[in-house]
């Protein structure tokens, strides 16, 4: 068995694109099929969930740091921006936004935001749009904070 560098401490507050941020509670050593492995156990607390995360698979699984500032003033930059109007059918944006938001990436996220707010509270939003709007503002609050 190869000797693998954790990227992460214990107590590192750090983000998985399809979950959200987590806080890492230690890094394991779990026997899966004959193969030892280890792997690094993340917590969601929002959605009361244990994530365990191979250390080798890390880079290609997403699971990152918190933003850093930049990127953050970076997103809200997106928010403040023009919402893009859509002519094409719910069904195609919806799909579009949903994996824009478990890409995890905080600019995509706040695009997302952006583009919905406009019909927020009116009468015409769908519920499915009402859902995306509202995972998508969570998502992007829980990482700013």
């Amino acid at each position: 068995m190869t000797s693998e560098k954790a990227p992460f401490a214990e107590g590192d507050l750090v983000v998985y694109p399809t979950h959200g941020v987590g806080k890492i509670l230690g890094i394991e050593t779990q026997e899966i099929a004959g193969h030892t492995l280890n792997v690094i156990v993340v917590h969601f607390d929002k959605d009361r969930m244990t994530l365990r995360v191979p250390l080798a698979k890390t880079k290609v699984s997403g699971l990152r740091r918190l933003s850093s500032r930049k990127e953050m003033d970076a997103a809200l930059a997106k928010l403040r921006g023009r919402s893009r109007s859509k002519r094409t059918m719910w069904s195609r944006r919806a799909q579009e936004y949903q994996a824009k938001i478990a890409s995890g990436d905080p600019g995509s996220i706040a695009e997302v935001v952006r583009d919905l707010y406009r019909n927020v509270g009116q009468p015409e939003q769908s519920y499915s749009e009402r859902q995306i709007y509202q995972a998508a503002l969570d998502r992007l609050v829980r990482e700013f904070a």
